[in-house]
């Protein structure tokens, strides 16, 4: 019997008993919808109440609320792991969705994207290449599987192995007298798996291979202090910047100075080789730019920073070099201009990290100190900004991985971490923390898989942060004409 209506039967009996009175077609429609019902009364009220009641209806509509894939697979919606990435059990559910729902050919899970797309690898093609047809085993009706063929082969493929970054340092050494200023670079790594570092008047090396320790020199009894370090890039040649403005050349295995240059009137706390060229960044506000097999006196002096020059990179081609100073600016120099050919002041704070990218030709990365915590983007090709993101802290130091899309910076005040980021995302990988002080030096190892870092609680940490791995080779194109020579 529905909601509202009267018995067919007491109708009847109503009609042929005694006439129906007559009554307003308002009142007769409101008598026939059944509005007034106590029954209806309740249905309504059940409709217009609370969510959290039970729903009354007449129809039967079954609930969903038990049918859910995410709980027939025990998974919770943006589950994440603590490297920022997708969970296994959610990327093997949509790639699942996608080959039931969308008619995706995804049968391997570690051939996928992270939003459950199958990769788009290329192949090559062949004109009037016979290809014998496939004899895998096409979908039938007869399957026992509630799945697709695709779909089995997905849940059985091997799962797409996650990266791990060790959260703690795989070793640790003190370093006494490590100076804790923001405008030094008294760190750094050679090409033959050599470690310096800076030590207020002395320079000791780190044998990566063998963990032995040599002092390579002692300047306390020239009454001068370390402020810089720099390895030459095709020799065993370092060069040692001083408090008093002096720029001295030691051979390593040798363990003897071989040359001094005396060109800065002031502390020279910034160095960048490029081959034979050595350039020197000094609190003078003048860059050094020299060749170190040409007489002392012969060299060109770069002017243009206002205040000290705390940062100096050369470009991965080698022909431009970025420098970034306390006067909040970071300029961009050619070999043969004494004028910066770029400048860029969009920064509020010192400009000491600079980093060019080994990826991608002519994208520059800057950082700024306390007063800007951002890390910016050029494109020195242009000149234009890219993007930018803001860190939340003092930005001492940045480094691109040689392997992948990635970079690494350390920060000052106050969170004191070390910070790896996926580029154009800008997206966090992993945050690094255990130095109790400002991260004011960094250097990377020749194999581009582990940084040291150093500060003020006088401790240098090692860690592994990026892969072995190298860059997937570009796809090979009938068009890329150099592809083919031979």
């Amino acid at each position: 019997m529905d909601c509202g209506q009267t018995s067919p039967v007491r109708s009847d009996r109503k009609s042929t008993n005694t006439p129906e009175p007559q009554t307003p077609t308002k009142n007769r429609r409101n008598k026939s919808s059944g509005y007034n019902s106590p029954h209806l009364r309740r249905s309504l009220a059940g409709i217009t109440g609370s969510p959290s009641k039970e729903k009354s209806c007449d129809r039967f509509i079954p609930t969903r609320n038990g049918a859910k894939w995410e709980n027939s697979f025990s998974l919770t919606p943006e589950t994440k792991n603590e490297n920022g990435d997708e969970g296994r059990e959610q990327h093997t559910y949509r790639c699942l969705l996608q080959n039931e729902l969308l008619g995706a050919d995804i049968d391997d899970i570690r051939l996928s994207t992270e939003d459950g797309s199958p990769q788009r690898t290329p192949h090559k093609r062949r004109l009037f290449h016979y290809q014998s047809p496939s004899r895998e085993p096409q979908d039938h009706g007869y399957s026992l599987s509630p799945v697709s063929r695709k779909s089995q082969k997905l849940l059985t493929s091997p799962k797409k192995s996650l990266r791990k970054i060790p959260r703690a340092p795989y070793k640790v050494l003190d370093a006494p007298e490590l100076q804790d200023d923001f405008y030094l670079n008294l760190v750094d790594w050679s090409y033959s798996n050599v470690l310096t570092v800076g030590l207020s008047a002395c320079v000791y090396l780190w044998s990566a291979c063998t963990s032995q320790v040599t002092r390579l020199c002692d300047l306390s009894c020239e009454g001068d202090t370390v402020t810089s370090v720099g390895w030459s890039d095709r020799s065993n040649i370092l060069a040692v910047g001083t408090n008093r403005g002096c720029v001295q050349l030691w051979d390593a295995q040798a363990q003897k100075r071989t040359a001094i240059f005396e060109s800065h009137e002031l502390r020279a706390g910034a160095l960048a080789w490029n081959g034979d060229l050595l350039c020197s960044g000094s609190r003078d506000r003048v860059i050094i730019q020299r060749d170190i097999r040409t007489p002392p006196h012969q060299f060109k002096k770069l002017t243009g920073h206002k205040q000290e020059v705390c940062g100096l990179k050369w470009s991965p081609d080698r022909q431009h070099l970025a420098s970034g100073g306390n006067d909040n600016k970071l300029f961009v120099w050619n070999q043969s201009s004494l004028c910066p050919v770029q400048k860029y002041s969009d920064h509020v704070a010192a400009v000491k990290a600079i980093a060019w990218s080994p990826h991608q030709h002519g994208l520059l990365a800057s950082g700024g100190g306390t007063a800007d915590q951002y890390i910016r983007f050029w494109n020195t090709l242009t000149g234009q900004p890219l993007q930018s993101v803001h860190t939340g802290s003092q930005v001492c130091n940045l480094a691109w991985s040689k392997t992948t899309h990635e970079f690494v910076s350390t920060h000052g005040y106050s969170q004191h971490q070390i910070l790896v980021w996926k580029y154009p995302s800008l997206q966090q990988v992993v945050c690094l923390t255990g130095h109790h002080c400002r991260v004011l030096y960094l250097a990377m190892s020749p194999d581009g898989q582990s940084i040291v870092t150093g500060a003020g609680d006088e401790t240098l940490r090692f860690w592994n942060v990026f892969n072995k791995s190298r860059l997937q080779k570009e796809s090979r194109s009938a068009l890329n004409l150099f592809s083919s020579i031979r």
